[in-house]
């Protein structure tokens, strides 16, 4: 099931309540660990739709230690409603928060707020593009928000239709997914001005560099075209090669790469891997879902030990699940509500 599917579902199960019963894994811990941010991840929960209950987890690695709430403690406040992305830089930590419309600042150590920027509609995720200038996508606006990183204020806007996700910035360029529309959008990182757009499938979301300089776009399809992973040239702006998946019942996102960049790791029900020198899309799972929601995943740079996150039904706290690079379960722990993403400083 695509997220798209996934955010009507949220609101539809809004009302329901449920909790996890006689769960070996132990609870997060109350207190934050130790060092934050020093040796471990971030682990970004969506929460449920309209019940401002998102929050960041966070698990040490050399300890084991894990805690459900980095934001709420800190701060003596909830932190909003839908955390969509999360961006470190230059110091701090930039959570995009997507139905609260706005862009929460915090020190990444601490987890105290430093600012906010709102009158955002819809945001999905921000990157920064220099000269102090971050762009932030939106589900609604048909608009990519520029904003001024040092006083965390709008100061334009730039044109795109349709549904933004996320983005990476090349020689110059900010080559921008699409959810609804068939097109890989590009933008000039100096004019803030669209200059070109590659063909693409529907539901491009996720979009990672490899270490050859190429991009890869997963899409999931829709509108008469198929689900495809993508690897795009962001140099001549062109695409290079499409991997196309055989059903229509397909559907990749939640692309990322190990630490030095040579392999893909992608959902599709399922975590599959695959190296950027394959000539075909992998035949058999990384790791077989087994019946659980996977919806976060991500890769420890270092090691190279893979996260999914297992959501379960939305309204109990998620299951993240780390495996070793020959797909052994190394351990697991608990998130919060609705794993949606993995950030490791």
């Amino acid at each position: 099931m695509t997220h798209l599917r996934w955010f009507f579902l949220l609101s539809a199960i809004a009302l329901i309540t449920a909790c996890r019963k006689d769960d070996p894994r132990p609870d997060p811990s109350p207190a934050p660990p130790t060092g934050v941010g020093a040796n471990g991840v971030y682990v970004l929960n969506e929460g449920n739709f309209q019940w401002g209950n998102a929050s960041v987890s966070y698990y040490d690695i050399a300890t084991g230690q894990s805690i459900e709430d980095l934001y709420q403690p800190a701060n003596g406040a909830g932190l909003g409603d839908v955390l969509q992305s999360m961006t470190l830089h230059n110091g701090r930590a930039y959570l995009v928060v997507n139905n609260s419309g706005k862009v929460v600042v915090v020190d990444p150590h601490t987890f105290v707020a430093t600012g906010t920027i709102t009158g955002l509609p819809s945001p999905r995720y921000l990157l920064p593009v220099g000269d102090g200038r971050g762009y932030i996508t939106d589900m609604q606006s048909n608009t990519i928000t520029v904003v001024d990183l040092n006083t965390l204020s709008v100061i334009g806007g730039i044109p795109c239709p349709g549904w933004t996700e996320q983005m990476a910035l090349a020689h110059g360029k900010v080559f921008v997914t699409n959810e609804t529309r068939r097109y890989l959008y590009v933008i000039d990182a100096t004019t803030d001005q669209v200059i070109d757009s590659l063909p693409v499938s529907r539901g491009a979301s996720s979009m990672v560099a490899d270490a050859n300089g190429k991009l890869w776009v997963a899409c999931m399809g829709g509108g008469g075209t198929p689900p495809a992973l993508y690897r795009i040239d962001p140099l001549g702006v062109s695409v290079e090669e499409a991997f196309t998946f055989g059903s229509s019942a397909d559907s990749p996102w939640r692309l990322c790469t190990n630490g030095d960049r040579t392999v893909l790791y992608f959902l599709n029900d399922h975590v599959y891997r695959m190296a950027i020198t394959d000539a075909a899309l992998p035949a058999t799972p990384f790791v077989a879902a087994n019946g659980r929601n996977f919806y976060a995943l991500g890769v420890e740079p270092g090691t190279g030990v893979v996260y999914a996150a297992d959501a379960i039904d939305f309204t109990q706290r998620g299951v993240v699940s780390r495996y070793a690079a020959d797909g052994t379960l190394i351990n697991e722990f608990l998130a919060g509500r609705a794993p949606v993403g993995f950030v490791f400083p």
